[in-house]
C-alpha cells in the first residue's frame, strides 16, 4: 500500500441554477491488486461528509465510487461511459433513488509512477427531486 496525496474537484449544477464548485487536498491511500487500481481517502467536511470513507475501484474505461461511514451513509456509485445506472443512495434521512448517465470517464492514470488524474463527467437524477450534471476530478499526487 503506498501513501499518496490526492487533489479533489467537484462541480454541481442542479435544476439550472448556479455552478457550484468544490476542491480539496488530502492525503490517502492507493494500492494495485491483479492489475485493478484501488484509491481510498476519508471525506472531509468540505465534501459535506465528513466521517466517511471512500475507495474508488479504476478501470480502463469505468470508475466505481463506494463510501461508507457514519450517520448512515453507504452508497455505491458506478461511472462507465454513455451507461444509465440506477442505484440506492442511502443518507440519514432514508434511502432515495438516484440515476447515474456517464457522459465520460478520462483515466490518465499511470500504473508505473502511481501518479495521473481521473475525469468523470455525469448527469444524475436524485429520485426524482433534483436533476443536475457533475463532474469529479481526482488528481493522484
Amino acid at each position: 500500500m503506498k501513501e499518496i496525496t490526492l487533489e479533489i474537484t467537484g462541480i454541481q449544477q442542479y435544476d439550472n441554477t448556479e455552478e457550484e464548485q468544490m476542491e480539496f487536498v488530502t492525503d490517502g491511500r492507493l494500492y494495485i491488486r491483479k492489475g485493478v487500481v484501488y484509491i481510498m481517502y476519508d471525506e472531509s467536511e468540505v465534501s459535506g461528509m465528513e466521517g466517511c470513507k471512500t475507495t474508488i475501484r479504476l478501470g480502463e474505461t469505468s470508475v466505481k465510487m463506494r463510501r461508507t461511514g457514519l450517520a448512515g451513509f453507504n452508497t455505491e456509485m458506478y461511472f462507465e461511459e454513455g451507461k444509465r445506472i440506477s442505484s440506492v443512495y442511502e443518507t440519514p434521512y432514508g434511502p432515495m433513488g438516484v440515476e447515474i448517465l456517464t457522459d465520460y470517464v478520462k483515466n490518465n492514470f499511470n500504473m508505473e509512477t502511481c501518479r495521473g488524474s481521473i475525469d468523470v463527467g455525469y448527469q444524475i437524477s436524485l429520485d426524482g427531486l433534483a436533476e443536475g450534471r457533475n463532474r469529479i476530478t481526482i488528481k493522484v499526487m
